[in-house]
């Protein structure tokens, strides 16, 4: 009497299996089309140096001038029809540019022993986070760079909540190009416009077609206030903003060997988080993960207190930078099919945002770090020092 029962079970499995919608498949796109598009105000879009920096340097948002950056990166399963890699993009004409921009193939190039002139690190770096009048307990965390440089990281330090999605390279591709580049880097000033038709074709990948409908962010404004020893960052909101993330770096300065002593970073998350995917373009999904674990500041916010400990800490010198990240449009073609397997010939994404960067605090703070001989208005730091860290340079 049992068997009649376990094989009525088993008939309505399989007509269920049967009756339930299959995934649908998708092959891997021939070519992946990546387009950064950013809003550059203040010491970014004022230029370095000391009239960017004094023009800064009374907490303003650095005056109405506003840059645009844009970065473009073409990787393909491919390789040239004949002779060397060749692709354009052909923007379209309100984006003042142009009628191309070269999609360079860069060479790849060996990895390289320490720069001439390296020296070990010297001096600390303080780890602060959050939004506050006074940094919670437990902080700073301090990184000895000696340390460092013998390969004693903190454990924690880099961000693996917030990995860095940049799309195609020279590591992920069979054949690559990118903008800006040596031989063309010229951006967008203000007035440019995205709106409109693009193209993007040559010797290495199927020409790649889409419009876009979103133009370039707003611009930020941001200002500073000092507030019982903090300092309130404050800045206008961006309608199509979906989320902003903070950071601000500074010093001590060491009067007796005339060069930057401790470095204070700070960062506006909640949470222990440095760097990563936030320096870059997020998209509006992982913006809004972010904002759920406290990572990221949601949209309807548009002030962060700095900590009072964090100025004491640098008060010769200290520079905010803000991030405002914004939507993303996505293509491919051909369309995908209503069954079947779609055979994907491309993929383009683009992604939005908006920064801006100022000085904090007044001639006091100037003034410390104009000294020392280092370059007016620019702090002293050494490949070492911030390197040692982030892999990055100065």
């Amino acid at each position: 009497m049992k068997t009649p029962v376990k094989f009525a079970l088993l008939g309505g499995v399989v007509m269920f299996a049967a009756s339930a919608p299959m995934a649908q498949q998708a092959t891997a796109p021939k070519a992946r089309y990546n387009m950064d598009v950013g809003t550059v105000t203040g010491m970014g879009a004022m230029g370095s140096g000391m009239g960017g920096a004094m023009a800064m340097a009374f907490g303003g948002g650095g005056g109405s001038k506003v840059a645009h950056e844009v970065r473009l990166r073409l990787g393909t399963s491919l390789t040239p029809d004949k002779g060397g890699p060749k692709a354009d993009h052909f923007p379209q004409p309100g984006m003042k540019v142009g009628k191309s921009l070269p999609l360079i193939t860069p060479e790849r190039s060996p990895v390289e022993d320490m720069p001439a002139g390296f020296e070990p690190p010297k001096g600390r770096l303080l780890l602060f986070w959050g939004c506050g009048a006074h940094a919670p307990k437990g902080q700073p965390v301090i990184i000895d760079f000696a340390k460092v440089a013998k390969g004693q990281m903190p454990p924690g330090l880099m961000s693996v909540r917030v990995p860095a999605d940049r799309g195609p390279s020279v590591s992920n591709s069979k054949t690559y190009g990118e903008w800006p580049n040596g031989k063309n880097g010229k951006q967008p000033q203000a007035g440019s416009s995205l709106i409109g038709e693009h193209r993007v074709a040559g010797n290495y990948t199927p020409e790649i077609k889409f419009a876009l409908a979103q133009d370039f962010m707003g611009g930020l404004t941001a200002r500073t206030t000092a507030v019982a020893g903090a300092t309130v960052l404050s800045w206008n909101a961006l309608p199509v903003a979906t989320g902003y993330h903070a950071w601000a770096m500074g010093g001590r300065m060491d009067q007796q060997r005339g060069e930057m002593g401790d470095m204070v970073w700070w960062s506006s998350s909640s949470a222990k988080e440095f760097g990563g995917g936030l320096w870059d373009w997020l998209s509006p999904a992982t913006v809004q993960r972010l904002i759920g674990e406290k990572v990221v500041m949601p949209p309807s916010q548009t002030s962060c207190a700095i900590p009072a400990e964090v100025r004491a800490a640098a008060p010769d010198f200290m520079m905010a930078n803000l991030y405002a990240y914004g939507p993303e449009a996505n293509f491919a073609y051909p369309p995908k099919p209503p069954t079947g397997v779609w055979n994907v010939e491309w993929t383009t994404r683009v992604r939005y945002r908006s920064m801006t960067s100022l000085m904090v605090g007044g001639p006091p703070g100037m003034g410390g770090m104009m000294g020392g001989g280092a370059p007016q208005g620019e702090p002293r730091c050494k490949p070492s020092v911030f390197g040692a860290v982030m892999g990055r340079g100065c």
